[in-house]
């Protein structure tokens, strides 16, 4: 049976990356490609960001590749994560042979709660000189985030490290900390913990002292954010949003308005977000072809301005394909 894969190429540079991802899917497997609109283009047009066709689309497919969203991003990407009831975003962040990183040795994935926290919240302005925001965390998603980091780490017997704030927000990183543990020992899986603020340092100096960070939903986006200045940038890090059915997939990046229609943005994200698409489908061996032309094309070239190079994405788009 075909995979059905609803593809958003969104604003900015996803309209140049996410054709390169569909051409290297398109090379590895047989998959049906629905193309939707949403960002800051459609919303222009339409009044509407995430037009209701798209996320219609996107409930009714077996995965999404998404590229990026301007001004409209938070209207675009949370309802997206909704669609396809994602509560983990997993982001890999590794340095890549011969990517000229301030730390080579990191590899550390990220496991990070993509349903509630401050992204959730509700924010209200009560006056002109008081604004709040209601943080939400349960222990039922905690807990579902933590079985899926017991998963995770299942197959190597490895363990997990829990990134959080309970020393200051004690009742809701609390909440979060204790549901994580407490699933955790229950599944005799090993866990660390550390603050995320320590965590922050501790990355930095001496990132081979971790491997698998499960982290609230805020922590999560910046503390990866983070470690994406250690192993090259964003141009390198891809993503998967996980549901129970269905799953979306997306470059760390954002639009890049600067370089946005030049022709020089750096796809290796975005394919390997596609990487991650085929192993959620269970296609692990073109999952592993897609990640080895990854891997040959960053070590020997073509590479983009972005890694020092003179590439164009159509000159990756060739070296990617010419290896598969």
């Amino acid at each position: 049976m075909t995979d059905t894969i609803t593809v958003i190429p969104g604003d900015g540079i996803g309209q140049e990356v996410v054709p390169v991802a569909v051409s290297v899917l398109d090379e590895v497997g047989e998959f049906a490609f629905e193309e939707y609109d949403a960002g800051d283009a459609v919303q222009a047009e339409t009044g509407e960001a995430l037009p209701a066709e798209t996320r219609r689309a996107v409930e009714g497919s077996d995965a999404t590749l998404f590229g990026a969203a301007g001004e409209t991003a938070a209207d675009v990407i949370l309802p997206l994560r909704a669609a396809v009831e994602s509560f983990v975003n997993v982001r890999p962040a590794r340095a890549y042979p011969g990517v000229d990183a301030l730390r080579p040795e990191m590899d550390v994935v990220f496991l990070r709660e993509n349903t509630e926290g401050v992204y959730a919240g509700h924010e209200d302005r009560l006056s002109d000189d008081l604004s709040t925001l209601t943080r939400v965390v349960t222990e039922s998603a905690s807990r579902q985030l933590a079985e899926f980091a017991c998963d995770y780490v299942a197959d190597d017997g490895g363990e997990f490290t829990v990134a959080h704030k309970a020393n200051v927000m004690r009742e809701t990183d609390g909440r979060f900390r204790g549901a994580v543990l407490d699933v955790a020992e229950e599944r005799g899986v090993p866990t660390d913990e550390v603050l995320m603020d320590a965590f922050a340092t501790q990355v930095c100096l001496s990132p081979s002292e971790f491997d698998v960070v499960v982290c609230p939903n805020l922590a999560g986006d910046v503390l990866s954010d983070l470690a994406a200045g250690l192993v090259g940038g964003l141009g390198l890090l891809p993503s998967a949003n996980i549901g129970e059915e269905r799953a979306l997939f997306e470059p760390v990046h954002g639009t890049a308005p600067d370089i946005a229609g030049e022709g020089v943005a750096n796809p290796v994200a975005t394919v390997s977000s596609a990487a991650m698409c085929c192993a959620f489908l269970g296609h692990d061996e073109a999952a592993e072809r897609v990640r080895q032309a990854v891997l040959e094309v960053l070590a020997d070239g073509p590479r983009t301005p972005d890694l020092g190079g003179e590439a164009t994405t159509e000159d990756v788009e060739r070296a990617l394909l010419d290896r598969l």
